[in-house]
Parts: structure tokens; C-alpha cells; sequence
């Protein structure tokens, strides 16, 4: 009797626990459900939202402009005139380049062939060669009359010198009232005159040596060297008519890589692991017939300049249809009797 009680009261504290128990259970529960439905609700309105995002894109596409074409797009800028100039540009632009590089083609002038000169010879100079240009003058180069005699000739004699680094000093105005008395110069407004600048001298005196002047040859001659006029007509009287002429002292000889040395070459790397320049015309004395000296003309801005204008030249003469000619009589330091230049 007396274990009865006692049996009871465990039972009915065991389902007290179990009660107890349960409860985190159900709130557990009851949160799962709360986030699901959150969740649920959060996707459903995401694809809401793209299915809203997909029919506007729709629309705009339907509603954008189809794709122009040129002629169309040419219309709407009101850029016909300018596609005419264009093309015109062009053709000149490839007519210019016939006539100035390709070989067998000549520039169609209305001039008769005896009206065209023979050379414009520009002779380099500096602002402190002023006693050299008077020995010049008072020797192989005519001047006053008689430089106007030779032009009537066929042959153009000119000092070529650029402009002072300080423009408009003393150096530049020397040049110009020795010029307006001796009228023998050709005066580079857009050179600037320096020793490291004679590789741009050469595309600049060639470019305007051929705007200014229609000649059969252009010639670059140093003043370090004395020539013999005639025989130098005589030899370009005896090339006249030919194209694409590249005539010199031909040379070659080794890249100095090593900065410090003299006649050193920045750019030796580009000529490969024998260090060896290509063959080109001694720098001293250079004729170029009247299509190569377009070719630089029309090609002036994208020709590189090495160190030293004649390699600079050589250059230049490689990549087109150039005739090399090599005339011993033009090599000055020679020892021929018939030669047309002679170390000053």
C-alpha cells in the first residue's frame, strides 16, 4: 500500500517533463515555417522583378532603330561633300605617290622636257662657315651674273642652312642680310640647325629642293669638299632622263656600338649580330633623281633618321625601287684624274 503513491508520482512527473519538453520543439517549428515563407516570398518577387526586367528589354528592343548603314549614317551627318573630298584626296594622293617613287614613272608637267632643269645642287652649310662659303664663291661656285647664267644652264646652285635654335638672333639675321646681298641660299625655315640634326636636314632639304625647284636630279654635296662643276654637269647631263637613280660614292662599313666612340650608332642593334651597315653614298657628295627626291617628300614624316644622314639615306633608298650607281668619280678622297670632288 504504501509504494502506491509513490509509483503514481513518478508517472505523473515523467509526462510533466515530456510536456516540457516540447515546446522549444513547436517554436522551432513554428520559426521554420515564419523564414520559409519569407524565403518563398523573397524568390517568388525576384522572379517578379526579371520577368518585369526581361519585358521592358523586350520592348526597347523592339523599339530601338535598326542598324544604320553607311550611305545612311553619311545622310544623317550631312557628310556627302566631305566623302567626296576625300576620295579626291586619295586619288591625288596615289597619284602623287606614282609619280614620286615608282620606278619608269615621270611627272607630267606642262613644261617641255629642255624648260626642266637638269640639277638644283644644294651645297650644306653652318653659321660659322662664312670664309668657307666666300672661298667657295671665289672659286668652283659662280655668283652674281654668272650664278644667274648657270640657272639659265639648267643647274641651281644653293647654300642650304637651317634656322637658330633661339629664332630671330643675331645668327638668324646674318644668314638673312648675307643672303639679300649674294642671293645663293636656301634657307630651312623648319630646320633647326645642329650638327645631330643633319639626318633631318637631308629629308627636309630634299622635300623642299623638289616643291621649289622641277629638276631631273637633286644634289646634297658637303662643304668639306671642292668640286669640279662642269665635269659634274657633264656626268648628270650624260644620266639625264633616268629614274629612280641612286648615285654616289657607294660604301659600307661597321655599326660602332659603343657609346663614347666616334661615328657611334644608337640604333646598332638594328643591324643585326655582324654590326654591318648597308651599302649607301658617302655623305660628302649625293644625287638623287627627281622621283626618289619625291618619295622623301611625300613620305618625309614616317622616314626614321639614324645617327648620320648618309646612312639615314641608305635607308631610305632600300625599301624602293632605287638604281644603285656607283661612280668612282664621285668618291673624293680618290686618287682618279677625272674626278668631280675633292676633300677641301
Amino acid at each position: 500500500m504504501d509504494t502506491l503513491p509513490t509509483t503514481s508520482t513518478a508517472k505523473r512527473g515523467g509526462r510533466s517533463k515530456s510536456v516540457q519538453t516540447s515546446k522549444p520543439s513547436i517554436l522551432l517549428a513554428f520559426f521554420s515555417c515564419v523564414a520559409w515563407l519569407y524565403v518563398a516570398g523573397r524568390l517568388w518577387q525576384d522572379a517578379e522583378n526579371r520577368n518585369l526586367l526581361t519585358s521592358l528589354l523586350k520592348k526597347n528592343s523592339e523599339q530601338r532603330p535598326k542598324v544604320l548603314t553607311v550611305e545612311d549614317k553619311l545622310m544623317v551627318l550631312g557628310c556627302r561633300d566631305l566623302e567626296r573630298r576625300i576620295v579626291d584626296a586619295e586619288m591625288e594622293l596615289t597619284l602623287a605617290k606614282s609619280q614620286g617613287y615608282l620606278k619608269g614613272q615621270r611627272q607630267q608637267t606642262g613644261s617641255s622636257s629642255d624648260r626642266r632643269l637638269l640639277a638644283v645642287i644644294g651645297v650644306y652649310t653652318g653659321f660659322g662657315s662664312r670664309l668657307k662659303r666666300n672661298e667657295f664663291r671665289g672659286s668652283w661656285m659662280p655668283r652674281g651674273d654668272a650664278l644667274k647664267k648657270l640657272e639659265e644652264r639648267g643647274v641651281v646652285i644653293r647654300f642650304v642652312i637651317g634656322r637658330s635654335a633661339n629664332r630671330g638672333d643675331s645668327l638668324d639675321r646674318n644668314i638673312d642680310e648675307e643672303n639679300r646681298s649674294t642671293k645663293d641660299f636656301l634657307i630651312l625655315d623648319s630646320h633647326e640647325e645642329a650638327q645631330e640634326e643633319l639626318p633631318k636636314k637631308a629629308k627636309i632639304f630634299f622635300s623642299t629642293a623638289v616643291q621649289n625647284w622641277d629638276a631631273d636630279f637633286y644634289v646634297k654635296v658637303d662643304d668639306s669638299i671642292g668640286i669640279d662643276l662642269e665635269g659634274l654637269i657633264e656626268l648628270l647631263e650624260h644620266r639625264r632622263g633616268q629614274d629612280g637613280a641612286y648615285i654616289g660614292c657607294m660604301k659600307s662599313g661597321d655599326v660602332i656600338s659603343e657609346e663614347g666612340k666616334l661615328w657611334y650608332e644608337p640604333d646598332w642593334w638594328k643591324f643585326g649580330d655582324e654590326k654591318s651597315y648597308f651599302r649607301h653614298a658617302a655623305g660628302s657628295l649625293v644625287i638623287l633623281s627627281k622621283n626618289l627626291a619625291q618619295y622623301i617628300n611625300i613620305n618625309s614624316v614616317s622616314l626614321k633618321t639614324y645617327a648620320y644622314d648618309d646612312t639615314s639615306l641608305g635607308s631610305w633608298m632600300m625599301g624602293i625601287q632605287s638604281t644603285y650607281i656607283d661612280d668612282n668619280r664621285l668618291c673624293c678622297s680618290s686618287i682618279r684624274q677625272d674626278k668631280v670632288c675633292s676633300l677641301a
